[in-house]
């Protein structure tokens, strides 16, 4: 298993995540692991953060971890190296203090109006699914407060290339809101529509809303950066270089024949 190291000091890990890793077990799965990586190369931090309790009612321990991405979602992740530095960076998630800057391609086009937004919406579990959430209305259970902006910085008829600047935590929270404004993330496997279909016959662009698409057969989704503060004061902001289906991606909205 290959993880690039971006940054590390004596507080901190930031590691590039690859998409299609779990952060850690979910108790069903017997793949290899982001945590089963960190237990093997820095065994010293298996004391650092906190149990994770799984729903089938199994404990683990999250060596480091203080956030987590999706499967599919690749990109910037912390891991705390020290005690001191896990409590810190838990208190500055809290207090949603912690910066993060997302790139997503969406489906659809998005009106003049609408180029930039913020999406308010509290989410709960889905009365349909319930391995999904939602922010949409018949949610239930406890509705949490979840608010995401975003902003088009380049689409054409049927795609947009999106930074999500998400200011709360919640699960699925960028995927949850992208779906409640009919926006889905291209090749999201459980929130995207089949419905969804490119107008043009380019092969790599007739494809529905959970299969290859664009260049992607994975989440259209990239924790891009992140910005926090360490237990010594010192500010960073530190970014993972964008993977080479988004590079593609951002060409290829970029070509005039297309729009």
């Amino acid at each position: 298993m290959k993880i690039n190291i971006i940054y590390e000091d004596e507080y901190i890990l930031v590691l590039d995540k690859p998409a299609g890793l779990l952060v850690h077990s979910d108790g069903r799965s017997k793949e290899k692991t982001l945590v089963d990586w960190i237990n093997e190369n820095y065994p010293t931090l298996s004391e650092v953060g906190e149990l994770q309790k799984l729903q089938n009612g199994e404990k683990i321990k999250r060596p480091g971890i203080v956030h987590r991405l999706d499967k599919e979602t690749s990109g910037v992740i912390i891991v705390a190296k020290t005690k001191e530095s896990f409590e810190f960076l838990k208190e500055q998630f809290k207090n949603h203090k912690i910066q993060k800057i997302y790139n997503a391609i969406v489906w659809g086009n998005f009106s003049p109006d609408k180029l930039e937004g913020v999406i308010n919406k509290p989410i709960g579990r889905s009365a349909s699914d319930f391995r999904k959430w939602s922010a949409e209305f018949g949610s239930k259970g406890e509705l949490r407060e979840a608010v995401t902006e975003y902003k088009v910085l380049n689409q054409n008829k049927d795609f947009a290339y999106l930074e999500v600047r998400p200011k709360t935590g919640r699960t699925h929270q960028i995927r949850v809101h992208l779906k409640s404004i009919s926006h889905p993330v291209v090749c999201d496997k459980l929130y995207g529509s089949t419905s969804h279909r490119a107008s043009r016959n380019k092969r790599q662009f007739v494809c529905d809303g959970s299969k290859n698409c664009l260049g992607f057969n994975r989440l259209a989704l990239h924790a891009l950066s992140i910005k926090l503060e360490l237990p010594n004061k010192t500010h960073l902001n530190i970014e993972s270089p964008l993977p080479p289906e988004f590079q593609k991606a951002k060409t290829l909205l970029s070509d005039l024949s297309f729009i």
